[in-house]
């Protein structure tokens, strides 16, 4: 542990803004797999949601700065292109 104030501060920042960090790139993979299950399974109108969803949770990691814009595009991209295919 940190022995000034402010290190011990920015131990505790950090601490949060990973666990926050942590969530957010989980919930971004359930979603994405919970999509990959709907495509192997056909369903249509669940596909929709499920990429709404996907699509929701990148654009939140972008804003906060979790991952990069160009990656947030290649990944829609690429689910969208599984939905194209099935």
């Amino acid at each position: 542990m940190a022995n000034h104030k402010s290190a011990k501060k920015r131990c505790k920042q950090a601490l949060k803004r990973n666990e926050a960090n942590r969530s957010m790139l989980s919930k971004i993979k359930n979603n994405i797999n919970i999509f990959n299950s709907f495509v192997s399974f056909k369903k249509p109108d669940e596909i929709q949601k499920s990429f709404a969803s996907v699509n929701s949770a990148l654009a939140k990691a972008v804003k906060k700065g979790l991952i990069k814009k160009e990656f947030a595009s290649r990944k829609l991209s690429s689910l969208s292109n599984t939905i194209d295919k099935k």
